[in-house]
């Protein structure tokens, strides 16, 4: 299958790219980012804007499936308001580009559109939350509900289109997991607020197969990528505080946390307990449902636990 992904040299991408050419499709990657070190030379790659179809029309004319995973990093620094523009216009063109590709004639049978579990809003409590719940009113779940709508337009032109919304990817040298580590690397690891609010994690190969799952199976409609066992977050800090042999003690209050990070503390403060319902009815299986065996696996030895990237 030929596959093109917009934004596919972020965490996420650099590892879905390695594991389509590892199952034997045809890869092109869209980025804006200069450092490409570490691509797999099987690839096409082409520079872009981020922002307009320029540049990459044989590209779009080329690929049966579009992955759209671009957009600026919500957890690199405080949401400014100039911040928070970043993080909503870079996901809003980009699926904006992928529209006007297809209005061009391009006319893939599967666009996969990525979103967030941030949809459902913060306020959510201990509700579960399958793909039927409405979107909540908070900044992150209005990024998503514009971010979703975003590439909505390709349907009229019969392309089957993917929503995932992805909960926290769990990679222990990059992203959250790291940020979480590091507290208890340095023996001051403990509880974040209450500790009651929920974490909905999934480890990054279930992130990159699930996507593959929905990509080969051609499926459509939205999907929760996140593992079957939400914790909350104490009972995340104990389990990994158990994988890095390391103690669970030092708690730190709310008010510290919203001073330190400002708006952007909601990305540990809040949670929402997340369901893959639909993955699950679908059909794949989980390498990693529980978050013991998956931060066992994450925290192995490199030659015990090669990765993807």
């Amino acid at each position: 299958m030929r596959v093109l992904i917009v934004g596919g040299t972020g965490m996420i991408g650099r590892a879905l790219t390695r594991s389509l050419i590892e199952k034997g499709h045809a890869v092109w990657v869209l980025t804006r980012r200069d450092d490409l070190t570490g691509m797999p030379s099987a690839i096409r790659l082409s520079k872009w804007d981020g922002r307009t179809e320029n540049g990459w029309k044989d590209a779009a004319q080329w690929a049966q499936v579009i992955v759209n995973l671009a957009g600026e990093n919500i957890g690199a620094g405080r949401w400014t308001a100039a911040r928070k523009e970043a993080i909503r216009e870079s996901r809003l063109r980009a699926g904006e580009a992928i529209v006007r590709a297809v209005q061009a004639g391009a006319r893939p049978e599967l666009l996969i559109q990525a979103s967030a579990i941030g949809y459902y809003g913060v306020q959510s409590g201990d509700r579960e939350l399958n793909e039927n719940i409405p979107a909540g009113n908070d900044f992150l779940a209005q990024v998503c509900v514009a971010w979703e709508d975003s590439t909505r337009p390709v349907e009229n032109f019969g392309v089957k289109r993917a929503i995932v919304r992805t909960g926290l990817v769990l990679d222990p040298r990059q992203g959250v997991l790291k940020r979480m580590a590091l507290p208890f690397r340095l023996f001051v690891g403990g509880r974040l607020g209450s500790g009651q609010q929920w974490y909905s994690w999934i480890h990054w190969r279930d992130e990159v197969e699930a996507i593959c799952f929905l990509l080969e199976n051609r499926l459509e409609g939205v999907f929760n990528l996140t593992a079957p066992i939400p914790l909350q977050q104490a009972d995340f800090g104990r389990a990994l505080a158990k994988a890095l042999k390391r103690f669970y003690w030092f708690p730190v209050p709310t008010f510290a946390l919203r001073l330190l990070l400002g708006e952007m503390s909601t990305l540990v403060l809040d949670g929402q307990r997340v369901l893959p319902i639909r993955l699950l009815r679908a059909g794949y299986r989980f390498q990693f449902g529980e978050l013991s065996s998956a931060l066992q696996d994450l925290f192995a030895p490199r030659s015990k636990n090669k990765r993807n990237v």
